[in-house]
């Protein structure tokens, strides 16, 4: 028992003692924990973050667009696709958008010159519209079938038009729309299966024919599909849209977009945890390196506890004892500081913070067990010194 301590006892001052090059050799397990810590929890924290978003938009969005024969430069859909698409049984509702092209929209005259140049779509839709996107109405309300009935000139602008323009919540606003009046009636919420949105202005079919004369074709629709059938309703909708005919039309689900970023993620850390392992393995050579120079540095240490009695075994256990704290207090730090920049990056992300603690204990053993192995060596080398070589040494 006293022995162990002893042993214990020395390793401790030879690892205190020479906070410098104890500082060199914990660079390596630290860097490569944090490094291998930060990856899981940060692609952890950014997939746990795109659940929860899939969670609350669904996976069943499907969007429609014309192509083909419907037209050659712009093609439009059927006026009626929203109907044919509605009697496909698995569809629970949709909405049809139309583009009308050529409108410059600006929030006020005063300011012509810096707007211009920043493109505004504007998009003919119909009342359905935020039900079928699952989007709420952040400020005001939604276009109704009375704007078409009292002619009004009421439009929406999403968030990020919004923004851009500096809406208020609950400010009466008028933008022009080529030269037209029109009252924002409301700002339609930020839609992140179709970012788009974001930056459109919507207005009634009513005031799209009547003032930027268009037919009212859609040029887009989106579809919600019952629960586990999105797959069979983005196959079923082309034919229910063409009736057999030769006419072709284009359909995605968004949310593959967002699934697919999991998959990158994925590659993402996997990455991480190579460059942490690489990290790992330099760190090893670092601790060898410095280790073994220690030895020669320490060799007058090693000679006299020699001719004191100590045994080539102690000798030897004292290196690898100090090796092996060095691995875990290194592993401990890093994994502190992994844990540290998870929660920094989610913070700033917006992200919810998702850590397996469960795996730190396999990182910071694989810390201890690099540092160990990179200890054989200088330890080997340090039992093999004799008492009257330590002389010539030191």
């Amino acid at each position: 028992m006293s022995k162990s301590r002893e042993l214990f006892g020395v390793a401790t001052h030879g690892i205190a003692s020479r906070k410098v090059r104890t500082l060199l050799i914990l660079l390596g397990p630290v860097v490569g924990v944090a490094a291998m810590v930060g990856a899981v929890g940060l692609t952890e924290s950014a997939k746990g973050d795109l659940k929860e978003k899939l969670a609350s938009l669904g996976t069943n969005l499907i969007t429609v667009q014309a192509a083909g024969s419907f037209g050659q430069q712009n093609p439009t859909l059927p006026k009626d696709a929203v109907t044919r698409v509605g009697a496909v049984p698995t569809v629970t509702k949709a909405s049809a958008v139309s583009n009308v092209d050529g409108v410059t929209v600006l929030p006020s005259q005063g300011a012509d010159t810096y707007f211009q140049a920043i493109p505004v779509p504007v998009l003919a839709a119909d009342k359905n519209l935020p039900g079928v996107l699952d989007v709420p109405i952040v400020s005001g309300r939604w276009l109704q079938p009375s704007d078409s009935g009292t002619k009004s000139r009421a439009v929406v602008i999403g968030s990020g038009l919004a923004a851009q323009y500096g809406q208020l919540p609950g400010e009466i606003r008028t933008i022009t729309l080529n030269g037209i009046d029109y009252g924002v009636v409301g700002v339609l919420g930020p839609v992140a299966l179709d970012p788009n949105l974001d930056s459109a202005a919507f207005v009634t079919q009513y005031s799209a024919k009547h003032d930027f004369a268009t037919t009212g074709e859609p040029t887009k629709m989106y579809v919600r599909a019952a629960p586990g059938t999105t797959q069979a309703t983005t196959d079923a909708i082309p034919t229910a849209i063409s009736l057999g005919g030769t006419d072709q039309v284009t359909t995605k689900i968004p949310s593959d977009a967002l699934s697919a970023a999991s998959k990158a993620d994925k590659t993402l850390q996997q990455t991480a945890l190579f460059a942490g392992i690489l990290a790992l393995a330099v760190g090893g050579l670092g601790i060898a390196n410095v280790m073994s120079i220690s030895v020669i540095q320490r060799s007058s240490e090693i000679g006299i506890r020699r001719a004191l009695g100590t045994t080539r075994s102690l000798i030897a256990l004292q290196f690898l004892l100090e090796a092996l704290f060095v691995g875990i207090l290194g592993g401990v730090i890093g994994a502190m500081l992994g844990v540290g920049i998870v929660y920094l990056v989610s913070g700033f992300a917006g992200w919810v913070v998702v850590i397996d603690y469960g795996k730190m204990p396999l990182w910071i053993g694989l810390a201890v067990g690099v540092a160990v192995i990179a200890g054989l060596y200088p330890s080997v080398k340090a039992a093999r010194l004799e008492p009257l070589e330590t002389l010539r040494l030191g």
